[in-house]
């Protein structure tokens, strides 16, 4: 069950970014694109362990760094989804979350991972954009980010429900409870 989790995970990731960077370029808003990566690992912080949402965070932002059209220093998105992983993971709720709570979390965390990215370029160098202009990316971002969370995240946390760890029965010995349960 490990593997085909991760196997997903990591097809969802690659997934995003294809998609990101290739066909919803072509519907940018004043050169702002959804973050789809922000969006998976937001799913999977919500649906798997904290552990396996960080390491899908860094993931999620070691391909954003590398992708070709990156024009920025490698480990800015890395560490921003570290962080939005990290995030995610510890608000969620311990049942099904509600359609408020994952708009909310996906605007934090839209919040939160632009931000980050934002400012390590500040700390670097890198930013080629003044502080209004940066304000301004980070607020698109976070509208797009949000306008497509009802219609990317209930497909995506289906999906990953199955795969979630604490869902699964434990047989007879376990009497069907969850581990933080017994």
């Amino acid at each position: 069950m490990t593997w085909t989790k991760s196997l997903v995970a990591a097809a969802l990731l690659l997934a995003a970014l294809v998609l990101q960077t290739s066909v919803l370029t072509a519907f940018a808003w004043d050169g702002v694109v959804v973050n789809l990566v922000l969006l998976a690992v937001v799913a999977l912080a919500l649906t798997q362990s904290p552990q396996f949402a960080v390491v899908a965070g860094f993931a999620g932002g070691v391909l954003l760094d590398l992708a070709p059209p990156a024009d920025h220093v490698a480990g800015r998105w890395t560490l921003a989804l570290l962080l939005v992983a990290y995030v995610a993971a510890r608000v969620r709720p311990d049942g099904r979350p509600s359609a408020a709570a994952v708009v909310g979390t996906v605007a934090a965390c839209s919040f939160i991972g632009s931000s980050v990215f934002a400012l390590t370029g500040a700390l670097l160098g890198d930013l080629a954009a003044d502080t209004g202009q940066v304000l301004e990316v980070i607020g698109i971002g976070l509208v797009l980010d949000v306008l497509l969370t009802p219609i990317v995240l209930p497909p995506l946390l289906a999906l990953l429900a199955r795969f979630r760890p604490d869902t699964r029965p434990l047989g007879r010995l376990g009497g069907g409870l969850r581990p933080a349960e017994r």
